[in-house]
Parts: C-alpha cells; sequence; structure tokens
C-alpha cells in the first residue's frame, strides 16, 4: 500500500456491500463463507487468492477449515475497511466464481 489510504465510511461500506451480495459487514472487516466441492479445491482456490494477493501487496486473512474457507478482508494498518479490501473481495468472488462454475 502506498500513501495513505482513506478508511471507508459505514456507508460507503453498505454501498460496496450492495454489489458483494455474498459478504457481510463483521467486527469491522468485510467477511465471506464459501464451501468448495472437497478438500484440494479449496486449498487451489486459497493458492489462487494468494497469488492475487502477493500481486496487489493486500492479502486477506483466511480461515481453512476442511473444504470451508473463510475470508477476511480488512486493512490491518488503517485498522478497517479500505477500497483496497473492496477490490480484494471482488477479487475473490471472480476466483470462487471461476472454481464454482
Amino acid at each position: 500500500m502506498v500513501g495513505m489510504v482513506e478508511l471507508l465510511t459505514d456507508d460507503q461500506v453498505a454501498d460496496a456491500l450492495q454489489h458483494l451480495t455474498d459478504w457481510r459487514h463483521e467486527a469491522g472487516k468485510l467477511t465471506r463463507t464459501v464451501e468448495m466441492a472437497n478438500f484440494p479445491q479449496a486449498i487451489q482456490a486459497v493458492n489462487r487468492i494468494a497469488e492475487i494477493a502477493e500481486q496487489e501487496n493486500h492479502h486477506p486473512d483466511i480461515d481453512v477449515r476442511w473444504r470451508t474457507l473463510t475470508f477476511y478482508c480488512i486493512t490491518h494498518s488503517r485498522g478497517g475497511i479500505t477500497q483496497a479490501d473492496v477490490s480484494l473481495a471482488q477479487e475473490i468472488d471472480s476466483v470462487i466464481d471461476a472454481f464454482q462454475s
């Protein structure tokens, strides 16, 4: 992240969630839980998301429980949700959609 990143207001987060229908605003983070077909597919999805996160230098917190993945997007350095988190959530959705189609 270069420069100062602005935290989004609650209204801005609510607006973003209208387009991120599988996500919720929970404990100051964007959160999504998804169930994959099996454990190997879940790990493949995590690996693809890890590549994207490295490229963008913005990383989600990911909880892996067998084939259930939970993603948490928060800008830790700012203590809340920024536009980078919204963009990352959109990228995660694209990866999950590709695996589930």
